[in-house]
C-alpha cells in the first residue's frame, strides 16, 4: 500500500455573517470589481453543495458546537452539483478560533459502503484520514447523521489567500444518508430567505477585502449549517 502524505496542517481565520439580500446584492456586485469568481463555479456563478455529515450516538459533534468547545473537529462526505465522479471526505477543526479542513478522495462505492458502516476497506486506505475515520467509526461510535444542501457563490483574492462565499437556500434531507439521490426530498431550514457570508484568509485580511465585505448592522456570527440542520432532527 503507497501511503499518500497529506500536506501540512495549516490553520485560517475564518468570519460568518448573516446577511440579507440588499446586503447581498452590494457585497456581489463589490466583489465583482475587484475578486476573480472560483474555478468550480457554473455558467450561472454558482454550484451546489450537499454534505453528509458524522456524529456519535451521544451528539457529541452536536454539543461541542452549541457549547462552543475550543478544539472540536467534524467528519463529512462532500458532493458537488451531485456530480459522483468527485466525492470528498473532509474533516473540519477548529481550534482557539482558527479552522482547518483537510480532505481525501472517495469514490461513489467506497462512500456507499461507509455508510452501510463497512469499514474493513478504509483500514487499508492510503489516506490516513480515511482510516482515522475508520478507527472513530470503530471506537467512538461515529455515523453519517444528516445531509445538508446548500448553493453556493464563491470568490478569491490572492493577496492573503482570501476566499470569500455567499451561501443560500440551505435545506436539511433531515435523517437520511441517501446522499447520491438528486431527487431526495429536504427542507428549507429558514423561514425568510438568508445568506451566509463567509471570509476565510491566511495570516492577515487585506484592507480591501475589508471594506467590501462591510456591512452595517451585521455581527459577526457562529453560525454552523450542521447545527442548524440538526433542529429539524
Amino acid at each position: 500500500m503507497t501511503v499518500v502524505v497529506p500536506d501540512m496542517m495549516k490553520f485560517r481565520h475564518e468570519l460568518k455573517y448573516y446577511i440579507n439580500m440588499s446586503d447581498y446584492m452590494t457585497i456581489r456586485s463589490r466583489l465583482s470589481l475587484i475578486a476573480s469568481a472560483d474555478r468550480h463555479v457554473s455558467k450561472n456563478g454558482t454550484y451546489l453543495i450537499r454534505s453528509l455529515y458524522f456524529e456519535t450516538p451521544t451528539d457529541r459533534v452536536l454539543r461541542e458546537k452549541i457549547d462552543g468547545v475550543n478544539n472540536r473537529e467534524k467528519f463529512r462526505i462532500r458532493l458537488y452539483n451531485n456530480d459522483p465522479a468527485f466525492i470528498r471526505l473532509e474533516k473540519k477543526t477548529k481550534t482557539n478560533g482558527l479552522c482547518n479542513k483537510i480532505s481525501a478522495p472517495l469514490t461513489q462505492e467506497q462512500c456507499r459502503k461507509i455508510i452501510n458502516g463497512d469499514t474493513d476497506f478504509m483500514k487499508e486506505s492510503p489516506y490516513g484520514l480515511v482510516r482515522e475515520l475508520a478507527a472513530k467509526m470503530t471506537f467512538e461510535q461515529l455515523r453519517p447523521q444528516t445531509i445538508v444542501d446548500y448553493t453556493r457563490e464563491a470568490f478569491v483574492y490572492g493577496p492573503g489567500n482570501v476566499r470569500i462565499t455567499l451561501d443560500s437556500d440551505i435545506r436539511t434531507g433531515i435523517r437520511s444518508t441517501d446522499i447520491f439521490n438528486p431527487e431526495l426530498p429536504t427542507v428549507r431550514t429558514t423561514l425568510a430567505p438568508t445568506t451566509i457570508l463567509e471570509v476565510k484568509y491566511d495570516e492577515f485580511l487585506p484592507e480591501i477585502i475589508r471594506e467590501v465585505v462591510r456591512v452595517q448592522n451585521r455581527k459577526q456570527t457562529a453560525f454552523s449549517k450542521y447545527a442548524i440542520a440538526r433542529m429539524f432532527g
